[in-house]
């Protein structure tokens, strides 16, 4: 493909590299023009960790790390790391482990205590959280704010964004409230999975056309993604590698560069204090 003369970032997708396709993946990404990657660890039931004490979170971690260091060697930018508990974990210890919900969500702090500390010592770019977005119980609900709010207190002590796993909605002025008083910047908080628009957090708009067309009419920060979830077992689920190149040439035909700009340099800048285009020149 020939280069799309601007750093692509897709700042949202999972790889798998036992179950997945791993780093093909990244090479499919990189084939259509991709330069950068954020790169999520996977639930960790997803790799067969049940844990019970946070340093059990650890072999999760390390699986993203350890694929992002290769993916590095690979793209012609650079891959990072964001780390964390996803939300749905609660309802797994709850229903299937019998755990309570205050107890369950002890675990998943310590667990973000965990992600915390590959920030802090700069193994990982930022932390990720939030909580079902599906109906739970009362408690259940309770706990998982607990634990979203701890994941903010977090961000605040290792100056890290947060990325969040939430309801779908175009309003979550309430939490980026709750991250303020913790010490996270409402612009550091960032919805994956976000339509193109959205009140407080920093939108991680899915790379379809319509998102994407609103996201760059509205002139507001704005990232990219596709939560590719790189599972065998699901392989129309989600968006491909491939979508977020793709769709930036889409944008770059439909005359919105400014958008590109803002999603693939200015607000990367803004929240995670990357440089796309530096980093894009030393790997070329």
């Amino acid at each position: 493909m020939d280069s799309l003369k601007t750093p692509i970032l897709d700042n949202h997708l999972h790889l798998d590299p036992e179950h997945g396709q791993g780093i093909d993946a990244v090479k499919d990404f990189t084939q259509m023009g991709g330069t950068h990657l954020l790169v999520v660890n996977k639930p960790s039931w997803h790799l067969g960790i049940n844990p019970t004490s946070g340093s059990d979170f650890d072999a999760v971690f390390e699986t993203t790390i350890d694929i992002v260091e290769t993916a590095s060697e690979i793209l012609p930018g650079r891959a990072w790391p964001v780390l964390g508990v996803h939300p749905g974990l609660i309802s797994r210890l709850v229903d299937e482990r019998s755990y309570d919900p205050e107890t369950a969500a002890e675990l998943m702090c310590a667990g973000l205590d965990r992600a915390a500390s590959y920030v802090q010592n700069d193994t990982a770019l930022a932390l990720k959280s939030g909580r079902p977005h599906y109906d739970v119980s009362e408690s259940v609900w309770k706990a998982s704010n607990r634990v979203m709010k701890h994941a903010f207190r977090l961000g605040g002590e290792v100056d890290c964004a947060v990325q969040l796993h939430t309801e779908a909605t175009d309003d979550l002025t309430d939490i980026a409230m709750w991250a303020e008083d913790r010490g996270v910047p409402a612009q550091r908080v960032v919805k994956h999975y976000a339509g193109g628009t959205l009140a407080g957090p920093t939108p991680s708009v899915m790379s379809q056309k319509d998102r994407l067309e609103t996201a760059a009419i509205e002139d507001e920060p704005f990232l990219m993604e596709t939560d590719f979830i790189d599972d065998p077992d699901r392989p129309g689920a989600v968006l491909g590698p491939k979508t977020v190149p793709r769709r930036v040439r889409w944008l770059q035909q439909n005359g919105y560069e400014t958008a590109i700009e803002q999603a693939h340099i200015e607000t990367p800048k803004m929240i995670y204090e990357i440089d796309t285009e530096s980093t894009l020149a030393s790997n070329s």
